[in-house]
């Protein structure tokens, strides 16, 4: 089978899996509705109180955690592409950071109280560290190197965890509204999170696909990359703006989530190579696989209680990158 060919069967055989998941998502959950029921639910709403589970709750939760994983898996390859870093994550240049302070801040001072009302804030804030970190790495001479966007993205999330933690020090009533956020969940989520928020998933997924090229030509070195046609400043630029929009909408929407955006371009990059024309579909695709499975697992392991997706992640997401690193010596994207 031609390399090509092999790539193209096995991206049709994760949006299978994909497929298979988001349809397990929506049949497990604390109560038990038999398959069969939940399959004719999914066509038909009768109004009981099983398909207002589905509907209400199951369905925009696993849209949610496919939008969300997705973004994930596109920002962390994006991430590891921008910075030659096979060790970065979409949390490099702030974004979450910046999306906690911001929700910080609107509980403590402007008295928010739901999810929904996070979601503009938290969007906020991770745009503008983003803008921030960009034109601290550019300040001064010279172009925005993915060195100098790294230190300012990490200069700039010690400087923003410490304002969190004072402010949660100060207001310690807020802390346990924030937590629930913080750690990480799709739970609670209804379809105006997602009517809000899909339209910046859509435009960050549309310009990441867009930079594949560009991200091909830049792994050889911003020199011989121009002499190819790719533009360094630009393609860094608009690979910025992608990143946020795509972390920035999956922070505000389900709170900061780790290990998606780092492990799952690994797993790509294990299956495809480095071709970015390849790795951010892959991405793109295992990402949700590994957040919904996560969700799924927190559904059943204390049931009837919950975990957190975001604590599964941890937990499921550090064996799976320990094992990638035991495996192969991991290389600059």
């Amino acid at each position: 089978m031609r390399p090509a060919t092999a790539r193209a069967a096995g991206l049709l055989a994760a949006a299978g899996a994909l497929l298979i998941v988001a349809l397990l998502s929506v049949w497990i959950g604390t109560r038990h509705i038999p398959v069969t029921a939940t399959w004719l639910l999914l066509w038909h709403n009768d109004g009981s109180a099983a398909a207002v589970i589905v509907h209400d709750l199951r369905i925009p939760r696993t849209l949610l955690g496919l939008l969300v994983g997705a973004a994930l898996g596109l920002a962390g390859a994006l991430m590891q592409a921008l910075t030659r870093n096979p060790l970065a994550d979409p949390g490099l240049l702030g974004v979450s950071t910046g999306a906690a302070t911001a929700v910080v801040l609107g509980i403590v001072y402007l008295g928010l109280t739901s999810v929904t009302g996070y979601i503009w804030l938290a969007f906020a804030g991770a745009a503008v560290v983003s803008v921030l970190v960009y034109l601290l790495g550019t300040a001064g001479r010279g172009a925005a190197t993915p060195e100098r966007l790294v230190l300012a993205g990490a200069a700039v999330t010690a400087v923003l965890f410490a304002v969190t933690s004072a402010v949660l020090l100060l207001h310690p009533q807020a802390f346990g509204q924030f937590r629930f956020w913080d750690v990480g969940s799709l739970a609670g989520r209804q379809w105006d999170v997602l009517a809000r928020l899909t339209p910046f998933f859509a435009a960050g997924t549309a310009l990441a696909l867009a930079l594949a090229r560009p991200l091909n030509a830049l792994a050889l070195g911003d020199d011989l990359g121009s002499a190819l046609g790719a533009r360094p400043a630009r393609t860094r630029a608009l690979g910025a703006l992608a990143v946020t929009l795509l972390c920035g909408a999956a922070t505000a929407a389900a709170g900061p989530i780790g290990f998606i955006g780092l492990t799952i371009p690994h797993a790509a990059r294990l299956l495809v190579g480095p071709d970015q024309r390849w790795l951010l579909p892959y991405s793109m695709l295992l990402a949700p696989i590994l957040l919904l499975g996560s969700d799924i697992l927190g559904r059943v392991v204390i049931a009837p209680g919950e975990l957190q997706v975001g604590v599964v992640t941890a937990f499921v997401g550090g064996p799976v990158f320990i094992a990638l690193c035991r495996r192969r010596k991991l290389v600059t994207p």
